[in-house]
């Protein structure tokens, strides 16, 4: 990624800040023993159950106690849950935000009590108290996943052809939506601009294509709206899902509206996270084909690392400077790539890694409600 020589003052600004935390002059720091709160978001994703029970272990490993919460997306739960570790005087806090913008006051408590402040796969916005980001390259994700839609369709081949895609982006009030939205749109620019790509709805911009709280039901019901209003006489060939569970709810509203999964006719759907019940469709062709994977064990260690070396007295590795701006500063960041998951690799990317079993895909049952 470009990194802009703002991104990079800023960049180091905020490392220097970091290890002159809680340091007065002529004192010696206090000796950190690792103490690390965990504020996942939900128990309702498979993927954040993973993650916090991964990164209690790996730090656990590493000697250091710990504290794991969800916040179930309620964001007071959240801030009370944090306002309880800072009581309890942990020395780090590893935090997927509910709310982007919610944890300002929280957080500045923290940081008045020395504690380093890694925001964790969401960029916590609008406060100067976080110290790193540890994530993927979400623009990459919005991508890969454009770029699905672009060869399942053969849009390079039958350049003449119009086809009709409808777009999906996630909550508004989680950062990375935006980063997947852009991904996407921007690969699909060009050919929605000849003409190859055509948008029925006219719904192209962030706000009226969010799904609140990354719900399924809240995306199904959009997408019976849109087949109902744009669709009656007209195929729909494509929607552009950034997450699984929205890509279920665009499955299920398909399926209502007479689409058959398996079918040629049946629209391409993209989605992310790489959850077995996703997984199942794409490996039996049931509905969404496409899925972007971001091994978050990795994601782990690489938050539990930032921890371990600031206990050990260096600065945690970052990769991006200048491109995760929080409204105050350009947070140090380290990003991981993600990987395109389809039926021809899921097996050698997903199940070979040991990231999810065969059994546990082919046991998925479908979601309830």
């Amino acid at each position: 990624m470009h990194l802009s020589r703002r991104g990079l003052l800023y960049g180091s600004a905020g490392v220097a800040a970091v290890s002159l935390a809680g340091c007065g002059a002529g004192e010696e720091p206090a000796k950190l023993t690792g103490y690390t709160g965990i504020a996942m978001p939900t128990t309702t994703s498979t993927r954040w159950v993973v993650e916090g029970a991964d990164l209690e272990e790996r730090l656990k490993g590493y000697g250091y106690k710990t504290i794991l919460e969800y916040g179930e997306d309620d964001i007071p739960t959240q801030v009370e849950q944090i306002q309880s570790m800072i009581d309890k005087n942990v020395e780090f806090l590893i935090v997927g935000a509910i709310g982007n913008t919610s944890l300002g006051e929280v957080l500045s408590k923290a940081k008045n009590k020395g504690i380093t402040v890694i925001s964790y796969d969401r960029l916590i916005l609008e406060t100067p108290d976080v110290d790193y980001y540890a994530s993927f390259d979400n623009y990459q994700v919005g991508v890969l996943q454009a770029k699905h839609i672009i060869a399942k369709l053969g849009i390079e081949e039958n350049s003449t052809q119009t086809f009709n895609v409808e777009l999906f982006s996630g909550s508004l009030d989680d950062n990375n939506s935006q980063y997947f939205f852009l991904g996407g749109l921007d690969t699909l620019e060009s050919y929605i601009y000849q003409g190859s790509i055509v948008i029925p709805s006219g719904q192209t911009e962030q706000e009226p294509t969010a799904t609140e709280r990354w719900d399924r039901k809240i995306a199904r019901e959009r997408m019976t709206a849109l087949l109902d209003e744009f669709y009656k006489d007209e195929p729909l060939h494509a929607v552009l899902s950034p997450y699984d569970g929205i890509s279920r709810g665009v499955v299920e509203a398909l399926v209502e509206a007479d689409y058959e999964p398996g079918s040629d006719d049946f629209p391409v759907v993209t989605g992310q996270d790489a959850e077995p019940l996703s997984l199942k469709a794409i490996k039996n062709g049931t509905g969404q084909s496409e899925t972007v994977f971001k091994d978050t064990r990795l994601l782990a260690e690489v938050a539990a690392k930032m921890v371990k070396s600031i206990v050990d007295g260096s600065s945690p590795e970052v990769n991006d400077l200048g491109t995760y701006d929080n409204g105050f500063k350009f947070v140090p960041s380290y990003l991981l790539s993600p990987v395109d998951v389809t039926a021809e690799n899921y097996e050698q990317e997903v199940v070979d890694s040991g990231y999810v079993t065969e059994e546990a895909i082919d046991d998925a049952t479908p979601d309830e409600g």
